[in-house]
Formats: structure tokens, sequence, C-alpha cells
């Protein structure tokens, strides 16, 4: 019998750079699961300091190069997130993927949206230049603690429980969803993964990958599940051995680039300086990535 083909695949908040970055479990996510599109919902790196990424960190970056090839027939999308921000350009010619604010979608009849979901978070907004700063002392304390980084994580979810990030996002994705006339909505951010539903609308978040617990999205025709990743069991090599074959899934149905080029718009020719870039990562669409400048 053949795998199950999800409609989409949605992973958010991997803060590659970060010293509790899960990248290599989720590299077996992605290549232990098979999908029409994926979706990366934000804040995959934690700062833009490239100098912080690991082999592991450059392997997922170089599984995701792979995934975008078009001859896998696999939609690839970046949603930018706080910590991704400036990176548009960048990542569309290093890993071949367009980038976007936010990205609408059809599956089943229904409309589906996806968002990072820091545009709820009050704190976040009016405070971007404090949240920069606790974002590069919380890298500096990672370098400092205990080698499974129970401090660092501990202030992860106490950082989200006092300022009520769930709640917060939740609820303003809701109200996003409503004016935009969504049936469901995706967001990350608050490192938690989540259901609610509320007046017909469903909101999920998709968790994190920096803490004990990780977690992700899949959608398909019949519903959307939560996965943890410690309840999973992958066969890499299987998953690997597979040829893709094209499959049909829903068009989107509204996307806003953060470039702001139409979404239809074919990605042009790679800037000289992001190829040279590129050449010297190692991100060869065929090849196993290994660690640059380190």
């Amino acid at each position: 019998m053949d795998p199950l083909i999800y409609n989409t695949l949605i992973l958010s908040d991997l803060h590659l750079g970060a010293e509790t970055s899960h990248a290599r479990e989720a590299t077996q996510v992605l290549k232990g699961n098979r999908f029409q599109r994926l979706i990366l919902l934000g804040d995959i790196f934690a700062d833009l300091n490239f100098a912080r990424l690991t082999k592991e960190h450059w392997k997922f970056l170089g599984y995701i190069r792979k995934l975008s090839n078009p001859k896998r027939n696999i939609e690839v999308i970046w949603v930018e997130g706080n910590h991704d921000h400036g990176l548009a350009t960048i990542m569309s010619h290093l890993v071949g993927v367009r980038v976007y604010q936010h990205y609408g979608w059809m599956c089943g009849g229904l409309r589906h949206l996806a968002i990072h979901g820091h545009q709820f978070d009050g704190f976040q907004v009016n405070n971007v230049r404090l949240s920069k700063l606790g974002t590069s002392l919380y890298l500096k304390l990672q370098k400092l603690d205990f080698r499974s980084k129970p401090i660092a994580r501990l202030i992860d979810r106490l950082n989200t429980r006092w300022l009520r990030m769930s709640s917060k996002v939740s609820a303003g994705a809701l109200h996003f969803a409503r004016q935009h006339g969504a049936d469901r909505i995706f967001c990350g951010h608050t490192h938690e993964a989540l259901h609610v539903q509320q007046d017909g609308i469903d909101y999920y978040n998709a968790g994190g990958w920096v803490d004990s617990r990780m977690t992700y999205l899949t959608v398909d025709e019949k519903e959307v599940r939560i996965h943890d990743f410690h309840e999973q069991k992958f066969d890499e090599r299987e998953f690997d051995r597979h040829d893709f074959n094209e499959h049909a899934f829903g068009e989107p149905e509204h996307a806003e680039r953060v470039d702001g080029r139409n979404s239809g718009q074919e990605r042009g020719q790679a800037d000289p300086s992001f190829v040279d870039f590129t050449g010297e990562s190692g991100l060869s669409e065929d090849v196993e990535y290994q660690g640059v400048g380190r």
C-alpha cells in the first residue's frame, strides 16, 4: 500500500542558529512524510547571523532546496516570521522557495490561510527593538546553558505563558480569518501546538522545534492533524527511494509576497552575489549539505 500523501505539511519555528533547534529531527519529518505542499510557517531562523548555523542546520536547508526542485512536483512556501524578517530575497535564491507574508489555498472545498502570528502579538509589534535585544541575550544564554538547555527551554515556556501569547495569537488569527473569509487559519510564533474552534472557523498552531515537544501539522481532504515527533516512526530510506509522481493539489487562493511581486510570477535569475554564497555553502540540490565557513 502506498503511504498517505498529504495535501500540505506545515512546520514552524525551527530557529536555525539557536542551540535548542532540533534541525535533525525536523529533517527526519520531511524525509519521512509525503506531501504535495510544504509550508515553512516562519521563524525558521533564530536571527540573521548565518555563522551560528551548524552542520545539521545546513542539512535542513539543503533538503528544502532538494524539495523545491520542480521535478519533485512539491510546492514549497516560506511564510515570513518576525525572526525571518529581511530574508525574503536571500531565501528565494539560496533554497529556491517563494516567501510570503501570508499565504492562502483551497483544500476540500475549504479556504485555508497561513500566517506566522507575530502580527497578533501586541508586545512583539510594539517593542521590536526590545524583542531583538531579548533574542540576542537569549541566544547568548543558550551558549552558557547546560547541554540539554533546560534553562533556555524553561524561559521559552514561561515567556509564552507570561505574555499570554497563545490566547492573543489565536484571538487575533480568528479575527483575521473572518476578515479574509477563511475556514481554517494556521499560525506559529507561540511554540505551543493548539487547536481552537470559534464560530465555524478552526485555528491551528503548528508549535515549534526548540523545546522537548516537537510538533507539525498535516492537512488533507478529511482533516487537519497535530503530530508529535516522538509519537512518529519514520522510514527515511523508503521515502527517498520513492519516485515522486505528479499530483494535482489545491490552487493558491490568496497570497501576499514579501517582496511585493505578483504571486504567480516565476523566479528570475539569481543575483550573482547570492549564487556565489550558494556555491560556497555547498547548497547543491543533489548532495548532502556540509557546514560552511567553519
